[in-house]
């Protein structure tokens, strides 16, 4: 085997590093190549049509731990050195990975104990990938080993750029409950609470007779009986994701070590219920993502805006990077809409448009064989005659002429607060209604928001008070679960001139899922100047008028123009009883009748309100009113509802992207005058954009967003 050469060719990787993902100049475009599939007379050809393309990297050897390590002590780095060779010599960059998310059949045979267990006890097989236990010794420690192969014999080879550790983590097993995993859960245990005596507090073991006398007694929450114990659910969830962290920072380390200075990244999966990532992306230096919007779903845009608003918002707004998406249709659905004309193009602006800086696809080259052989592709199966490669490579050219976007953020003044334990805590069994899940409470208030045209961030509850004070308004659909500290931070927030806005069942438990003393809303009962006598589930099928009332009604009929302020209430409620809050509005049917439903309370310089109740769609009512409290406009007011407008900003330009979702044309008042870096041309007043189409108006830094 031969080290890997220099070439001569220019070098790809000529940007010094900064807000920058990789030294890839301009927005990095490409996908998954997965030559190992292929017969090696078919590389040069794929070099030669990225090339054409205006590929300027792709991702390499995902799944090819089998081809780099054939058996025990054997390594096959020949064909991978030649690849990165071809790949420098055409000037592509590669996002290398570390091959770890798949381990081998021989290795699976010697170490049986790799596979994972489910909770009733069934061991999972070879044959599909992601077939390991994450607490499994055998497995980190050969995955550590392969990681450090590969990092010593490509730490300096021209062509890398980013490595990219496993791939989607947790996407098939994100928990294990055999006895590697039982033991390493109590050595989490152990750091987490020291003593027994803590940990029989926090778990509430009186309850039921569930007191341990010695840590060897506890064993993961298998299949039981009855209803689990809810903390130590909870605790289990914390554990499965660090679990799957502490497999990352072992390869990651070893990448620090051998190849310091070269970017970090491992693929999220847009909002993964599983895996805690505010904990990941700390450990990340460059935040990616694989999102896979439905074609058939014609609201599946704001879903994908949701998405990636989250993946800038866990680097604090520093620009991240769509791993995947498909060039067309998935394989994996039910049914695999293809993506019609235009949509495709149209989405990855919209990627960019919420601050990524790279737009990558699965995959490079449609594959013949496998699971995923009728998932599109960058190079159809038809190849270069295709619908699909002509859109490649018109993409490509136009990634090009937005380069300079690159590096440009975006910006928000509204935050939602988003905590994946109080996420994992509503959720668990034994609530008072089932139907009260994070991301369906999230959505309508997400929806509200993107309709009126206002960017957000995520944010966490216990980021701090500089980081909070950042937004106009602070938003929380649902915090079940909140500590503390935290709700003295969201105190200071509102005091200090900042606009809370709380949904329903929030602030009821803190960390250890116990209730807060005196009921919900626990902590936050001064600062929301409201007490919940008791939760009232709405059935299915069933729901009560809620009206505005007073002031709030005038305000928000002045505000929104809608000649109605009546809403219904849906899925939950709660009694309220006023503790220095003002009715915002009361249920007006249904056997809380004339009981508050959504509150406000001044809170010095700013405001707190509480939401009792699931309002769905028209919960932007509300939201309204607090908006216009807080001063916050969107861009650009009374566009259509299928036109999307976000702004980018760097130190010289503001970037306006005008995004038509809809299928006629529309003509977009413009806050500043300037050219479409898509078409070249100067614009002026307004801009027209066509059905499924987009434009991207630079303009000074000076432009109205952005002057301070």
């Amino acid at each position: 085997m031969t080290t890997p050469r220099a070439s001569e060719a220019p070098d790809p990787l000529s940007r010094v590093p900064g807000d920058f993902l990789t030294r890839v100049p301009g927005l990095l475009y490409g996908g998954d190549w997965n030559p190992e599939q292929w017969p090696e007379a078919v590389w040069a050809e794929d070099a030669a049509l990225m090339r054409e393309a205006g590929v300027t990297m792709v991702t390499l050897g995902v799944f090819s731990w089998a081809r780099l390590q054939p058996g025990p002590g054997q390594w096959d780095f020949g064909w991978l050195d030649r690849l990165l060779d071809l790949l420098h010599d055409h000037g592509v960059a590669a996002d290398l990975a570390t091959a770890t998310a798949s381990p081998p059949a021989w290795l699976i045979r010697a170490h049986p104990g790799i596979l994972p267990v489910t909770a009733d006890g069934v061991r999972l097989e070879f044959g599909s990938r992601q077939h390991y236990c994450p607490s499994s010794g055998a497995y980190r420690s050969a995955a550590v080993t392969l990681t450090r192969k590969i990092a010593e014999r490509y730490a300096g080879h021209p062509a890398l750029a980013l490595w990219h550790i496993h791939n989607e983590y947790g996407d098939h097993v994100t928990e294990c409950f055999c006895d590697e995993s039982a033991a390493d859960f109590r050595r989490w245990l152990r750091a987490r609470y020291g003593t027994l005596d803590a940990l029989n507090h926090a778990w509430g073991t009186a309850f039921w007779s569930q007191r341990y006398g010695a840590f060897e007694e506890i064993e993961p929450p298998r299949r039981a009986p009855g209803p689990g114990n809810p903390t130590q659910g909870l605790d289990w969830r914390r554990f499965c994701s660090d679990a799957l962290l502490a497999c990352y920072r072992a390869e990651k380390a070893v990448l620090d070590e051998v190849a310091p200075g070269t970017p970090v990244t491992t693929n999220f999966m847009s909002m993964f219920k599983p895996l805690d990532y505010w904990a990941w992306a700390a450990e990340e230096d460059v935040v990616s993502d694989d999102a896979y919007p439905d074609p058939a779903d014609p609201r599946a845009h704001v879903e994908a805006a949701l998405n990636y608003d989250l993946m800038r918002s866990l680097k604090r707004g520093r620009p991240w990077l769509l791993m995947e998406q498909a060039p067309s249709a998935v394989s994996w659905r039910p049914v695999n809409v293809p993506k019609p004309p235009g949509l495709q193009r149209l989405w990855s602006l919209q990627a960019l448009a919420r601050g990524a800086d790279g737009i990558m696809y699965f995959q490079w080259r449609a594959s013949v064989a496998g699971a995923e052989k009728f998932h599109s592709a960058m190079l159809p199966h038809r190849g270069t005659g295709s619908r699909g490669w002509a859109s490649t490579v018109r993409f490509g050219a136009e990634l090009a002429r937005l380069a300079r976007v690159a590096g440009s953020r975006t910006r928000a003044e509204v935050g939602i607060l988003l905590d994946w334990e109080s996420w994992w805590a509503l959720e668990l069994d034994d609530r008072p209604s089932a139907r009260m899940r994070w991301r369906e409470l999230l959505r309508p208030w997400y929806a509200a928001l993107y309709a009126r045209g206002v960017t957000v961030d995520f944010v966490r509850p216990g980021a701090g008070g500089v980081e909070l004070g950042a937004y106009r308004v602070l938003l929380a659909p649902n915090l079940y679960l909140l500590r503390g500290e935290d709700a003295g931070a969201l105190d200071a927030y509102t005091r200090g001139g900042g606009h809370l806005v709380c949904g329903p069942f929030s602030s009821v438990v803190d960390e250890h899922d116990h209730v807060h003393p005196g009921g919900a809303p626990g902590p936050l009962r001064e600062v929301l100047g409201v007490a919940v006598d008791e939760w009232w589930p709405v059935a299915d099928g069933e729901s009560w008028e809620v009206g505005l009332s007073g002031g709030a009604a005038s305000a928000f009929a002045s505000a929104s123009g809608a000649a109605s302020a009546s809403a219904s209430a849906t899925l939950w409620s709660e009694w309220l009883c006023l503790e220095g809050a003002d009715v915002v509005a009361a249920y007006g049917s249904g056997p809380l009748r004339g009981v508050p439903a959504v509150t406000r309370r001044a809170r010095g310089a700013g405001a707190a309100w509480y939401v009792g109740c699931h309002l769905g769609e028209r919960i932007g009512d509300v939201l309204e009113l607090a908006l216009e409290g807080a001063g916050v406009r969107p861009v650009v007011a009374g566009v259509p509802d299928s036109v999307e407008v976000v702004v980018r900003g760097s130190d010289e330009s503001s970037y306006l992207f005008v995004l038509n979702h809809g299928d006629e044309e529309v003509c977009v008042p413009l806050p500043w005058d300037g050219v479409d870096l898509l078409t070249g041309g100067a614009v002026r007043g307004e801009v027209r954009v066509a059905p499924w189409g987009a434009a991207v108006v630079c303009g000074s830094r000076e432009s109205p967003p952005f002057r301070s």
